[in-house]
């Protein structure tokens, strides 16, 4: 299993450096335009929620991309913090492969 060093960028800083900050955008104004409070994009801007499918859905209508664009960010964050979480670490490293015959 291949541990990456480097932490990939998080949704939130994506979300706020390639997508808010260019259009201008206050978290309060894409709540407004994504439908969901705005603490709801408070917390993802500051890595305290995750993206579900729904979110991801709502995200690629606001921004004119796609779900998997915003499932794929928050897919390899999650990849990182789990190969990178000593707990996680050792409960993937139990695992055991089947053995096929």
């Amino acid at each position: 299993m291949h541990i990456t060093k480097r932490q990939p960028p998080s949704i939130g800083e994506i979300l706020t450096e390639e997508f808010m900050q260019p259009l201008k955008l206050t978290q309060g104004a894409l709540a407004e335009a994504m439908g969901v409070p705005r603490k709801h994009v408070n917390e993802i801007c500051n890595g305290r929620r995750a993206v579900t499918v729904p979110t991801a859905l709502i995200l690629a209508r606001v921004f004119g991309n796609s779900a998997d664009f915003w499932l794929n960010i928050q897919r390899g964050a999650d990849l990182w913090e789990a190969l990178n979480s000593p707990q996680e670490r050792e409960r993937i490293e139990r695992a055991r492969p089947l053995v096929r015959g």
